[in-house]
Formats: C-alpha cells, structure tokens, sequence
C-alpha cells in the first residue's frame, strides 16, 4: 500500500489518498481521534527504517534482473531460481518467482513452428532408427537435423540446425538466404563433422532428420556415407518422428527471433544466430540436463572418458 502511495501522490497528493483508503476499512489507515489527519500511519510508515528483507530484496531484483538480461530475457522462475545459485544467491524458487513479479519479468512462451520441410519426389528407403525415442547416453551417438524459417524485411533466411541428442549440443549450424542442399544444411552437416574430435566418433553415430528434399538429396547422402554416419528420418508429414529437433527449432525462434527484433537481412540472422548458439551451449540452462549447460555434460563425459583410460 505504501508503494500504491507513492505511485500515486504526485496526481492526487497524500492526504486525499489515506482519505479514500480509510473508506475501504482496509486496516491500514486507522481512524484518527481529535480530527487528526488520517495520512499519518503513511507517515509513520515512511519514518521507519527499512527492514534488512526490503534491502536484500532491492538488492536480488537488480541481480534477476541482470542475470535474466544476459539470458536473452527467456527464463522462468525455475530456470532463473538454478542461474542466481549459479551465481552464488541462496535464494529460493519461491522467493526468486515473487521478486521476478515485482520486477515485471517472466519466461518466453513458445509460439507455433512454421511448416518448412519440402518433401522429395525420389523415392526414399533410408529406416527409422530412432522411432522417437531421443535418448542417447553417451554424445555423438544421434544428431537430429532440421531446417527452419525467418522473415527479414525483404524476403526469408533459412537456418538448419544439427543437435547432439545426449548434451542438446548444437554441433552444426548455418543460415543462408536459399533453402538449397549446398547453401545450408551441407555447411551445418560439414560444421558438425569438423568440430567433433575423431576421438568421440568412434562408435555409431545416427543422423536423424525429416523426409526434406534437402536431405534426401545425393551430395548430403554421400557426406553421410563419406563420413560413416547412419542416415535415419522419419515419417511423412508427423513433426514427432523428429520431436527433439522441432523443439531446439521452436526456441530458437521464441528466444531470439520473436524478442520483438525486425531482421534486416540474412547477415542479421546470421551474426545473432551466432552469438545464440554459443550462449545456447555454453550458458544456458537445460532442464533435461539438469540445469547444466550442454558443454559442462559433454566436459564430464570427457573426463570420464579419461578415468576410464587412466585406470585400464
């Protein structure tokens, strides 16, 4: 009530807003004997020293405040309760929800994923070998690939993504202004390859995708071969047969290309889908990792890896 007050002084003046808060019999506004003006409990409310929970409190605000802002602005209470203990505020879930409200920020929520997949007129006998289950245990076991969609202010940039399913790693990315097999999703495939250490592609990897034109096609198949990775898609036209993918798609556009920006042109997309996926994999928190990021799973896989070799 006190912030009600001050909010709201300046358009009517103190004395007249205890006048009509004493008429709503709320408790905070006393009856006052022998004419006395009923603003004095605000008086005496202002007088007092502010108590040390309303000074931690200014304090944690600002730091949710900072830290929600350095994560693109998308995190829930959960999300933002694990990233203040991160920073080291023994905070609580409940705490950290009721300061979000008072400074007026809440999580992304997502929005419908555009439809974008082309289907191929060649025939196509590669198998499911995920049958929706995206669990793998240890990385580059399966990747999972998918295209999507942004509109700029003159036409469309097309960005594909290829994701480890074990550390939600985006190991393969590109973004071009044509939806052809070598503009886009060969570079991501080619990054993907690139970037893993041959150390970790020992066992079978699976590539997993939609039945796109793109994917389908001889030059993206033969880099599969080339390379040793497994081809699998699913069904036609079921956005589960690929679910992990639609979902690393559907943040992509709710974190970063519906945070109310109007892109330019393709190099826009490109230079902040950039800075997305490095945020992605280095700070982000997952729920399905535990709130760890992708790269402190695959840094503890690797350090496994090497007790494993140390005691053998």
């Amino acid at each position: 009530m006190i912030r009600f007050i001050d909010e709201h002084r300046d358009r009517f003046g103190v004395e007249p807003i205890c006048r009509a808060l004493r008429a709503t019999d709320c408790g905070f506004i006393p009856p006052q004997a022998g004419g006395a003006p009923t603003s004095r409990g605000y008086r005496a409310a202002k007088a007092r020293p502010r108590c040390a929970r309303a000074i931690r409190d200014d304090v944690l605000v600002d730091e949710i405040r900072r830290v929600h802002a350095q994560n693109y602005g998308v995190y829930g209470h959960r999300k933002m309760w694990h990233a203040m203990r991160r920073e080291g505020w023994m905070i609580g879930r409940d705490q950290t929800a009721r300061l979000m409200r008072t400074a007026g920020l809440h999580g992304v929520r997502r929005g419908r994923r555009p439809f974008t997949t082309v289907g191929s007129k060649v025939p196509d006998r590669r198998p499911d070998l995920v049958e929706r289950d995206f669990h793998a245990p240890l990385p580059n076991e399966l990747w999972v690939a998918d295209i999507t969609y942004v509109r700029t202010t003159s036409s469309f940039a097309y960005t594909a993504f290829i994701t480890d399913a074990c550390t939600r790693k985006i190991v393969g990315w590109s973004v071009a202004s044509s939806l052809t097999t070598q503009a886009l999703p060969i570079i991501a495939l080619q990054q993907a390859i690139a970037t893993t250490p041959a150390a970790r592609q020992g066992g079978r990897l699976v590539h997993h995708s939609d039945r796109g034109v793109q994917y389908v096609s001889l030059a993206y198949t033969d880099t599969l071969a080339e390379h040793g990775v497994a081809p699998s898609v699913g069904t036609v036209g079921d956005s589960y047969d690929n679910a992990l993918a639609e979902t690393v798609n559907g943040l992509y556009k709710a974190e970063l290309i519906y945070s109310g920006t109007t892109w330019p042109s393709t190099s826009a997309v490109e230079l902040a889908t950039l800075e997305w996926v490095s945020w992605w994999n280095h700070q982000r928190l997952h729920e399905a990792l535990g709130y760890r990021t992708p790269v402190e799973v695959e840094a503890s896989y690797d350090q496994s890896q090497t007790r494993t070799l140390v005691t053998t």
